[in-house]
């Protein structure tokens, strides 16, 4: 016996299908928000917001500022999480659960943010000292005697950046500042293009990298000396 189809089933089916909405495009998809406020498929655990702020200006202490950072920048440390050269608990289980694509969304997301007025200077300002004034040494001219070039060659004279490549430090706490120095100085982070920051931290003394922080922390800028003390050893 032949099997013929119920036509009035199949044809009911029909109708219901020419009415369901056409797919329409997640605008929360197209910019990253959704990931950023919800985790994404990682979860609402690995929602960005929840240690960056919904502005991105980070918690103050150990977790970056990223609103207004480059993008490739942050796609490329977000690369750099999943597959073990920056390492972190909670940022290298996030990161691995997104696909190129989310990783590019969310850090567009986070780009376009306006980089905070009051983001310089945020810090309270370093007392002078010989230790203060020559981290200002270090961040403008370097140390020829050490080979070591200056902070500003790379990430400006202002710490805006220079060059995509290059991330703004402006914004940054000490705290953070001085543990990725650390980081870089032993190894524990890499990644970087020649090996730049490497060779640059591990050419600093540990009882520079504080004072070099908040230096930076505070917002570099080549013509306030901060009242450093004339006579410094």
């Amino acid at each position: 016996m032949l099997f013929r189809p119920n036509l009035s089933v199949t044809a009911l089916s029909m109708a219901l299908a020419s009415c369901s909405p056409a797919p329409t495009d997640d605008p929360f998809d197209d910019t990253g928000e959704l990931i950023a406020l919800s985790g994404g498929d990682a979860g609402p655990q690995a929602a960005c917001h929840t240690c960056h702020g919904l502005d991105g200006r980070g918690d103050g202490a150990l977790v970056p500022r990223i609103a207004g950072m480059d993008t490739g920048y942050l796609v490329r440390q977000l690369g750099f999480y999943a597959d073990g050269q920056r390492s972190h608990p909670q940022m290298s289980w996030l990161a691995g659960r997104l696909n190129s694509e989310e990783r590019l969304a969310v850090s567009a997301y986070y780009a376009a943010m306006d980089l905070p007025e009051d983001v310089k200077g945020s810090e309270i300002l370093p007392e002078p000292s010989c230790e203060i004034a020559k981290a200002y040494e270090i961040y403008h001219a370097g140390l020829p005697e050490r080979a070591l070039s200056s902070c500003a060659s790379c990430h400006g004279e202002t710490g805006l950046g220079s060059g995509a490549g290059n991330p703004a430090l402006v914004g940054q706490n000490a705290a953070y500042l001085a543990e990725q120095l650390r980081r870089w100085r032993n190894g524990e982070r890499y990644g970087d293009a020649l090996s730049v920051m490497h060779d640059a931290a591990s050419k600093l003394r540990e009882n520079e990298i504080s004072p070099l922080a908040a230096y930076i922390a505070y917002g570099p800028e080549p013509s306030r000396r901060l009242g450093f003390p004339v006579e410094c050893p």
